[in-house]
C-alpha cells in the first residue's frame, strides 16, 4: 500500500542507510520493504511514535532487516519465492509433525540428524524441536530460560550443526521447526548481567523496579502462572538492588517491549534463525509480551501489535517462515493470534489448538464426546491462510482450559466437572486406569493441571502393571482413536515423540535435583531406542501403536479433503458417545470423508436417518479407508465396536 507520508520517510531511511547496504542490488528485498512498509511504519508509531528516537529507531529497524536479507543464502531465497507463489504450501494434508528434545531423543544434533528415518518410517516430516539455545545448566526452565539467543548450547551441538540439519531436512521434503523465547530471558543472560551492573540502557530492556510500589500495583490484577512454586510476579535482585518482572520464574526476567531497541533486538534474533534454515518459528508465550497496569497482563492488544510488526519484519526479509503462536489462553482468545486479517493485520500462520487438547482428554475420561462435541461446535474461527496445530500430547502440562459454558451445554456443573477430570487423571477417582500427577495444584482454588504421558494417561502403564490384556487393548485403541481425530480434524496434527511406542511415565527426573520439583519431566522422558526397535516385532504394544498410526498418517497424506480449507462440518448425532465431523475436498466435493469416533468402552448404536440427510449411507454402507472394510447398516443403524474410529468414504 502507497501511503505518502511513511514512503516519504522510508526514502529518507533509504538514505541514511550504511553505504554498504545501500550499494547492493536487493530487488526482492525493496519489493518487499515497499509493500510492507505502511503496515510497519504504522504498527511502530502506534506502539513507539511518541518517542524522540523514533526516527533513529526505524533507522536501525530497517538495516536490521537488510543486513539479515544480504546474509539469507541464495537457496533460502529460493524457496522465499517458491512459497510466495503457492502461499497455501502449508494448508496441505501432506505435513504431519513431531515434537522432541534433542538430548533425550538423540543426544546430539549429529544424533538426530542419524536418526531421521525414524520419524520417516512413521511418516512425520515437520520436525520441531524444542529449545537448543544456550542456557544456564539448573535454572533453565527446560530450555525456556535463554542465557544467549546465538548460540546452542554446547551439549546439543553448534549453530552451524542446526544449519547441516535444516539443510538434511531439505533435501528429505522435511520442515524444522524451532522455538524463540520471545517473552523473556535467564537473569544470566548478557543483558541482565549489564542491568545487574548498573547500566541504565540494559536495566531499560526489563521492568525494573526500585521499591515496591508499582509492583504492588501490577500485582493487584496479575494472576500467578505457577504459584506453588513461584508466588508473585516480581523478584528482589539483591545485586541490581532493584524488584524485577518476573512472570514465569525467579530466574526468567520478563523483556520491557516498550523499549523499542527490545523488538528491533528479537526481530534480529528471529532472522538469525530463520537463516539457518528453520522454516517454522515458535514464538513462546505471546501471550504475555505488553505488560499493563491494572490488567491481567496477558493477551493486551498491544501484543497483538508486536506480533503484527514481527510478522511484517520476517515477510520483508524472510517471507517463506512461518510463525506458531505458543498461546495457551481461553478459546476466544486463541484465535485472535492469526491475526486480524490474512493480508493487513496478519501475526502467526499456526496457532495450538489446545482447546480441542482438553476437549480429547475430557472425552478420554468421561467415555463420550459430550463436552467435546459442544466445544469442536463453538471452536472460534481462524483465517482462510492460517491452521491449527492439532495435538494430544505436548511436553507441558494439560490443562483444562476448555470453555464453562460448553460443559454446562453438556449438562454438566463446570467447577465439579474440572475437579472429576483432575482427579480421573490423577488416580483419585475410584476406577481410574489412569496415572498422571497433579502439576501446579492450588490449594487455595483446588484447581490443578495435569502430568503425564499419554501412555499412562490412557491407562497403558497400570493394564501393563496388572497384566490385564483388555485394558491393553482399551488403551492401545484409544491412543489410535485420539490420533485418528487430530489426523482428521482440519490442521497440522502433532505427534510427542515416544507416544507412536507407548513410552510411559518415568521417574528419572527425581534424581536431578534442578528437576525434582517440576513432574511435567515425568513425560520428558529419554527415547527408549530399546522400545523403539519393538515395533518391528509382530504383536508388541510398540508394534499395535506404531503400525496403527503410521498407516492412518500414510492415508491422511492421500486424503485430499483432509487439507485444512475450512471444509469440516461436525455433524449432529443422537448419540453423546460419538464425535461425527464431515472433510470435503473443496476442489471436488464428491471426495469427502465421515469421521466417526466412539469414545465409549461399550459398542454403540448410530442411526443413519440423520446422517443420510446429509448423503452419507445412501448405499448399503460406507467402506472404511484404515481397514478397507464396509461398515454396514443393519436395522437403519450402524454398529461401532468400542473405542473405534472410523475413516468412511461411499
Amino acid at each position: 500500500m502507497y501511503e505518502q507520508a511513511s514512503h516519504s520517510l522510508l526514502n529518507e531511511i533509504l538514505i541514511e542507510l550504511k553505504p554498504d547496504i545501500g550499494n547492493l542490488r536487493l530487488r526482492h528485498f525493496y519489493t518487499r520493504l515497499g509493500a510492507n512498509f505502511y503496515a510497519i511504519h504504522s504498527l511502530f508509531k502506534l506502539l513507539y511514535g511518541d518517542r524522540a528516537d523514533f526516527k533513529e529507531q526505524m533507522v536501525s529497524l530497517v538495516e536490521t532487516l537488510a543486513t539479515r536479507y544480504i546474509e539469507r543464502s541464495p537457496a533460502l531465497r529460493k524457496s522465499d519465492l517458491a512459497r510466495e507463489k503457492d502461499y497455501n504450501w502449508f494448508l496441505s494434508q501432506k505435513w504431519v509433525g513431531m515434537a522432541l528434545y534433542c538430548d533425550r531423543f538423540a543426544d546430539d544434533l549429529k544424533g538426530l540428524r542419524a536418526n531421521l528415518s525414524y520419524l520417516q518410517e512413521l511418516g512425520v516430516n515437520l520436525l520441531h524441536v524444542m529449545p537448543m539455545l544456550d542456557c544456564p545448566p539448573d535454572n533453565n526452565d527446560g530450555g525456556y530460560a535463554v542465557r544467549d539467543f546465538f548460540r546452542i548450547d554446547p551439549r546439543y551441538g553448534t549453530t552451524e550443526e542446526v544449519a547441516e540439519l535444516a539443510a538434511t531436512l531439505k533435501k528429505r521434503d522435511m520442515l524444522l521447526a524451532l522455538d524463540i523465547v520471545v517473552n523473556h530471558t535467564s537473569d544470566e543472560h548478557e543483558w541482565a548481567r549489564l542491568a545487574r551492573q548498573g547500566d541504565k540502557k540494559h536495566q531499560d530492556y526489563y521492568f525494573v523496579f526500585d521499591d515496591r510500589e508499582i509492583p504492588d500495583i501490577y500485582e493487584e490484577t496479575m494472576p500467578e502462572i505457577f504459584p506453588a512454586t513461584a508466588p508473585g510476579n516480581f523478584t528482589w535482585d539483591e545485586a541490581m538492588g532493584k524488584w524485577v518482572m518476573t512472570v514465569f520464574n525467579t530466574y526468567q526476567w520478563d523483556l520491557n517491549y516498550r523499549n523499542p531497541a527490545v523488538l528491533i533486538e528479537m526481530i534480529d534474533i528471529i532472522l538469525f534463525w530463520a537463516n539457518r534454515g528453520a522454516d517454522i518459528l515458535r514464538l513462546d508465550a505471546v501471550a504475555f509480551l505488553w505488560k499493563k497496569m491494572g490488567s491481567v497482563c496477558q493477551n493486551e492488544r498491544e501484543a497483538h501489535l508486536l506480533l503484527q510488526l514481527m510478522k511484517d519484519c520476517c515477510q520483508v526479509t524472510a517471507p517463506g517462515v512461518l510463525f506458531i503462536a505458543e498461546a495457551i489462553v481461553a478459546p476466544s482468545e486463541i484465535s485472535k493470534y492469526f491475526g486480524e486479517d490474512a493480508i493487513n493485520a496478519k501475526e502467526c500462520e499456526i496457532a495450538y489448538n489446545a482447546t480441542l487438547m482438553a476437549l480429547l482428554w475430557d472425552a478420554v475420561a468421561t467415555k463420550n464426546a459430550a463436552v467435546l462435541s459442544q466445544g469442536v461446535k463453538n471452536l472460534p474461527s481462524k483465517l482462510e491462510r492460517a491452521t491449527w496445530l492439532n495435538y494430544v500430547r505436548c511436553h507441558d502440562d494439560i490443562g483444562l482450559g476448555f470453555d464453562d459454558n460448553d460443559i454446562r451445554l453438556a449438562g454438566f456443573d463446570p467447577g465439579q466437572h474440572r475437579r472429576f477430570l483432575i482427579d480421573y487423571f490423577t488416580g483419585r477417582f475410584s476406577g481410574s486406569p489412569a496415572r498422571g500427577l497433579p502439576f501446579g495444584e492450588n490449594p487455595k482454588t483446588g484447581d490443578a493441571r495435569i502430568s503425564g504421558s499419554l501412555a499412562s494417561l490412557v491407562g497403558l502403564e497400570s493394564a501393563l502393571d496388572n497384566g490385564d490384556e483388555a485394558a491393553i487393548d482399551a488403551a492401545i485403541k484409544t491412543i489410535a482413536l485420539l490420533h485418528s481425530v487430530i489426523l482428521a480434524f482440519g490442521g497440522i496434527p502433532l505427534l510427542y515423540y515416544g507416544d507412536a511406542i507407548g513410552t510411559l511415565n518415568s521417574l528419572e527426573y527425581l534424581a536431578d535435583p534442578a528437576k525434582a520439583d517440576d513432574n511435567r519431566w515425568m513425560h520428558r522422558s529419554t527415547f527408549n531406542w530399546s522400545k523403539a526397535r519393538m515395533r518391528h516385532e509382530t504383536g508388541t504394544v510398540e508394534q499395535r501403536i506404531f503400525s496403527a498410526l503410521k498407516k492412518m498418517i500414510a492415508l491422511r497424506k492421500e486424503i485430499t479433503a483432509f487439507a485444512d480449507f475450512d471444509n469440516r462440518q461436525l455433524l449432529a448425532v443422537d448419540n453423546p458417545n460419538l464425535l461425527v465431523f464431515s472433510r470435503s475436498d473443496p476442489q471436488n466435493s464428491r471426495n469427502r470423508v465421515l469421521v466417526i469416533v466412539n469414545f465409549n468402552d461399550a459398542a454403540q448404536w448410530l442411526p443413519v436417518a440423520a446422517l443420510r440427510a446429509h448423503g452419507y449411507f445412501q448405499q448399503a454402507g460406507m467402506k472404511d479407508l484404515c481397514s478397507g472394510e464396509r461398515l454396514e447398516v443393519v436395522n437403519d443403524c450402524v454398529v461401532l465396536p468400542s473405542l473405534s474410529c472410523y475413516w468412511l468414504t461411499d
